[in-house]
């Protein structure tokens, strides 16, 4: 009896520990951020406020913001385990933001590739980047750079850069301004609208775009 009873404890303790250990792997899992802006969080002058969001506005997909100073924090880098012309892990203009109108964007930059990058909002005059050199009269926002470096200088490996705009109604580009790095597909798309209440972003690329081709079949 005694034995059955050491037994049964042992597998007790076994099942107990297992569901403990099942149970932290689940909730680390969980907690980690599928954002992909997210992936970077220096500490910055301000802190974002949390917020309640309405059932009847976006749910998914928010980037973080603080609506009593209207502003959002967008936390965007250069990964190294990506293609090397990439924000976020995204490139050629798949990662696109939606600003409401007259908000100001405070931008965190940060490069983890071994080459160097910057971080700069651009007008959109064309539906792509078709310039080798991104010309400086359309460039709104340097990270980083100066109107008179941008095209040959950024931010090294690890380092960081930080910029603030405030966005009229409009279409723009995010861009790396190095020489070729935007035409080579480091860029994204910011729309900036009155009709946008919250801002958030999506991701679009030829697998999603497949994916919602076929639910939509079936």
């Amino acid at each position: 009896m005694r034995a059955v009873s050491k037994i049964g404890a042992v597998i007790l303790i076994l099942i107990f520990g297992g569901t403990a250990i099942m149970a932290g792997f689940l909730a680390y899992n969980f907690a980690k951020v599928t954002y992909p802006v997210h992936c970077y969080h220096p500490v910055v002058t301000t802190t974002p406020v949390t917020t309640t969001v309405p059932p009847t506005q976006v749910t998914k997909n928010l980037l973080p913001y603080n609506p009593s100073t209207h502003t959002v924090y967008l936390y965007i880098s250069t990964w190294d385990n990506a293609t090397v012309y990439n924000f976020n892990g995204t490139s050629g203009g798949e990662l696109h933001l939606y600003i409401p109108a007259g908000w100001t964007v405070d931008v965190v930059y940060t490069n983890y590739e071994p080459i160097d990058h910057n971080f700069i909002i651009v007008k959109n005059s064309t539906a792509t980047p078709s310039c080798s050199i991104i010309p400086a009269k359309e460039i709104l926002l340097f990270a980083g750079v100066t109107s008179s470096d941008y095209f040959d200088s950024g931010v090294s490996s690890g380092g960081s850069a930080t910029g603030s705009i405030t966005l009229s109604p409009g279409y723009y580009w995010f861009a790396c301004g190095y020489e070729d790095h935007a035409e080579s597909g480091m860029w994204g798309v910011i729309e900036c609208s009155s009709s946008i209440t919250q801002p958030y972003y999506e991701v679009t690329n030829e697998e999603t775009e497949d994916e919602e081709e076929e639910q939509e079949e079936e």
